[in-house]
């Protein structure tokens, strides 16, 4: 488990390395608010003048998604909600993920219920549409066959981070596992049984 976690955390950080400014605060929250000149200035200095008014920075321009990139694999989940509990989609997983996924259809074919929340690629957050699509964020970070694809959002002002697991298979990337940074959840640890 402590392995899981510090390699987690190395990985938000080598992704957090690569971003610039305002992408990385998309991402991962608003940088800590910087102490005013005048907080360090000695007493009888005069109090420092106060800074400007300046507009927030523009978010960085999202840039385009290569076909066949694994943010290209991630995308649709995104475009159609409960498109990982589709079984047509299976084609898209390799294990740990596909297996789970089996066991879930399994499941939801023997009337014994459901294992999985549909809306998995939201964190089980309340779908808001207009919302995520105005608040959505992601990055890939690409390491021979493995790759990482974070996703961020905000839903009625949570913030909400997933990491999607991705392994390249003759040729094409497949989607090994999705976890929730903000849940503290992953789809290879339900037993669908």
């Amino acid at each position: 488990m402590l392995r899981h976690l510090v390699l987690a955390l190395s990985s938000l950080s080598m992704l957090a390395a690569g971003l610039s400014g305002a992408c990385a605060q998309g991402l991962f929250g608003a940088p800590p608010p910087s102490a005013s000149s005048g907080d360090n200035a000695p007493a009888d200095s005069p109090p420092a003048a106060p800074a400007p008014a300046s507009k927030p920075a523009e978010p960085a321009p999202v840039a385009p998604v290569l076909p066949g990139s694994p943010t290209a694999v991630v995308k649709p989940f995104y475009e159609h909600l409960g498109l990982e509990l589709d079984p047509a989609q299976r084609k898209n997983f390799v294990d740990p993920a596909k297996t789970v996924l089996d066991k879930s259809d399994a499941l939801r074919a023997s009337g014994q219920g459901e294992c999985l929340d549909p809306n998995m690629a939201l964190d089980n957050a309340d779908y808001d549409k207009l919302a995520i699509d105005k608040s959505l964020r992601t990055i890939e970070a690409v390491d021979g066959d493995h790759a990482k694809v974070v996703v961020a959002f905000v839903v009625e002002g949570h913030q909400h981070r997933l990491e999607w697991k991705l392994r390249k298979v003759g040729g094409d990337w497949k989607i090994s596992d999705l976890l929730s940074v903000t849940g503290e959840w992953a789809l290879s640890q339900y037993q669908c049984e």
